[in-house]
C-alpha cells in the first residue's frame, strides 16, 4: 500500500509539471511534499442540520483536510466545516500514515467572522511536539503567477497527500486585496496549504460564505481563493477562545427588506440611486414602535446612504445595523409614497433564534422541545397568540412516534395542562407522569390545523 502511495503522488508530481506549472522544478515540489506531508491529516466529525421551520434534524458524518499549524496541536481547515446551522461534534484528527497512524480527540474554537476559516485544538494529556505548517508573508501573487496546492484524495485512495496546481487568474484589491485562482478546487484540496515558485507556503485555498451561508457583503462566493498568510496569521499566534472573543449583543431593527432596483425606481418614477424597500415590518420590533410601514424605502441610516440595488446589498445593511449596537439612537431618512421624511428609533437586540433556543428532552414520552423563537414564528407565520413548544426530536419506538407525532408539531397543552414554555412543559409530563394516566390528551397544532395526538404510555414497561 505504501509503494502504491508513493506511485500515485509521484503520477501527480509529473502532471502537475505538464499541466502548465512549468515555473516549478521537480525537487521543490518534491521538498515542499516532504516538509508538508507530516503536517497535514484527515479530519472525522459528524455534524447536525437542523430545519427552523420544523425542528427537524438530520445527521450526517464528514471528512476534511486540516492542517497542524503550531506544535502544540492548533488545526485549520475550511470554514464550510461549521456554518449557522450546523453544528459539528465527534470530531477526530488522523496524523501519520500506516504504522505511524495516531488519531486524536479534537475541539473546535469560536470561528473567525473576517475569514472563512476554522481552527480546531486537539485534545491530550501529553505534551505535544508535532510537525506544523510555517507560512511566509508573501507581499502580492501577481496575476498569472503559479501555485501548488496540496491536498489528500479520497477515501478510496486513502486519503493520500497529492498535488495539484494552478495559477493566480485575477486579482481584486476591494474591498480586500483577493486572488482567484483560475480554476475548480477538489474537495480534498480545500484548506490546502498553497505554495509558491520558491517552495514557501503563502496561504490557503478557501471559499467565502455565500449570502445563504452567512456571508455579509464584503464576500467573493462561489470561486476558489488564495486566503493569503496575513489574512490568519493572527489567529494562529493567538488562537480564537471562548475568553477572548468579544460576546456583544447583536442590534435589530425588525423588518424585511429587498434592494430598489433600477427597474423599481423607474415604475414607481425615483432617483435610480438606490435604497431599501421595507416588505415586512415585525410586530413588536423597533420599526415597527418607530412607525415604519411595509413599502417605505430606506435611504439613510444613522447618516450612511442606503444604495441597495442587489439583493447582496441587503446584507451589507444588515450587517450596518447590527455593528450599530443594541440600544443605540438612531435617524433613518426614507421615502414614503415619494415623499422623504424622518423617523429615530432605538435598536433592540436581536431575538433568540432557533440556533439559540433552550430545549428540553423528555424521556419518558420520548420527545425533545424547544422554545418558539420570532425566526420559527416568521417561518411559520404563527401569530403571537399561538403559545407552545415545538417538538424538534422524537425518538424511534417512543409512545410519542407510535402516537404519530413528528418534527414540527406544537404542543400547547399537554394531558389537559396548558403549555407555553419549556418549563410548563416538564411539569406537565412530570404531572402525568405521577398521575400514571391511561392516556393522555396532547392537544397541538400542526401547520394550521390543530387537534388532539393521544399518547398510550406503557408504565408497566417503564
Amino acid at each position: 500500500m505504501h509503494n502504491l502511495k508513493y506511485i500515485l503522488i509521484a503520477a501527480v508530481l509529473i502532471s502537475a509539471t505538464v499541466s502548465g506549472a512549468d515555473e516549478f522544478k521537480q525537487s521543490t515540489l518534491k521538498q515542499a511534499h516532504d516538509r508538508l506531508a507530516p503536517a497535514m491529516g484527515v479530519l472525522g466529525f459528524s455534524t447536525e442540520f437542523t430545519n427552523p421551520q420544523n425542528g427537524e434534524t438530520n445527521k450526517r458524518d464528514g471528512t476534511a483536510l486540516a492542517l497542524v499549524v503550531s506544535p502544540g496541536g492548533l488545526l485549520m481547515t475550511h470554514g464550510h466545516m461549521i456554518l449557522d446551522n450546523t453544528d459539528p461534534f465527534n470530531i477526530t484528527v488522523s496524523l501519520g500514515e500506516g504504522e505511524q497512524e495516531k488519531k486524536y480527540t479534537v475541539v473546535a474554537l469560536p470561528k473567525p467572522d473576517d475569514i472563512n476559516v476554522v481552527f480546531l485544538q486537539i485534545e491530550s494529556e501529553e505534551r505535544l511536539n508535532l510537525p506544523y505548517i510555517r507560512f511566509t508573508q508573501a507581499n502580492t501573487l501577481d496575476f498569472g503567477a503559479p501555485v501548488a496546492v496540496f491536498g489528500i484524495l479520497t477515501e478510496s485512495l486513502d486519503f493520500t497527500k497529492a498535488l495539484w496546481s494552478a495559477r493566480v487568474g485575477a486579482v481584486l484589491d476591494k474591498p480586500r486585496m483577493t486572488y482567484c485562482l483560475d480554476g475548480p478546487v477538489r474537495f480534498g484540496y480545500i484548506g490546502g496549504p498553497a505554495v509558491d515558485t520558491q517552495g514557501q507556503v503563502v496561504g490557503v485555498i478557501g471559499f467565502d460564505l455565500t449570502p445563504a451561508e452567512g456571508g455579509d457583503l464584503y464576500v467573493r462566493s462561489g470561486h476558489p481563493l488564495v486566503y493569503q498568510t496575513s489574512l490568519f496569521q493572527k489567529y494562529i499566534q493567538n488562537p480564537p477562545s471562548a475568553e477572548n472573543v468579544v460576546e456583544k449583543d447583536d442590534a435589530w431593527l425588525g423588518v424585511f427588506s429587498q434592494p430598489l432596483t433600477e427597474d423599481l425606481a423607474e415604475y414607481w418614477g425615483l432617483d435610480r440611486e438606490g435604497g431599501l424597500i421595507v416588505s415586512t415590518v415585525v410586530p413588536g420590533s423597533p420599526a415597527s414602535e418607530a412607525g415604519f410601514q411595509s413599502g417605505d424605502i430606506i435611504i439613510d441610516f444613522a447618516g450612511t446612504p442606503i444604495r441597495a440595488k442587489q439583493d447582496r446589498e441587503v446584507l451589507g445593511f444588515t450587517k450596518l445595523v447590527r455593528e450599530t449596537g443594541a440600544g443605540a439612537d438612531v435617524k433613518v431618512k426614507l421615502l414614503r409614497n415619494g415623499e422623504p421624511m424622518e423617523l429615530d428609533l432605538k435598536l433592540g437586540t436581536r431575538p433568540r433564534t432557533s440556533q439559540d433556543a433552550d430545549q428540553y428532552e423528555d424521556e419518558i414520552f420520548g420527545l425533545t422541545v424547544r422554545e418558539i423563537t420570532r425566526d420559527v414564528r416568521i417561518a411559520l407565520n404563527l401569530n403571537e397568540d399561538v403559545q407552545g413548544v415545538i417538538v424538534r426530536k422524537v425518538r424511534s419506538g417512543s409512545t410519542a412516534q407510535l402516537a404519530r407525532m413528528q418534527p414540527g408539531v406544537i404542543i400547547m397543552n399537554f394531558g389537559d395542562t396548558p403549555v407555553t414554555s419549556l418549563e410548563e412543559f416538564k411539569a406537565a409530563v412530570e404531572r402525568v407522569a405521577q398521575a400514571r394516566l391511561k392516556e393522555v390528551p396532547v392537544f397541538a397544532r400542526v401547520g394550521a390545523a390543530t387537534g388532539f395526538f393521544r399518547l398510550q404510555p406503557r408504565w408497566a414497561e417503564e
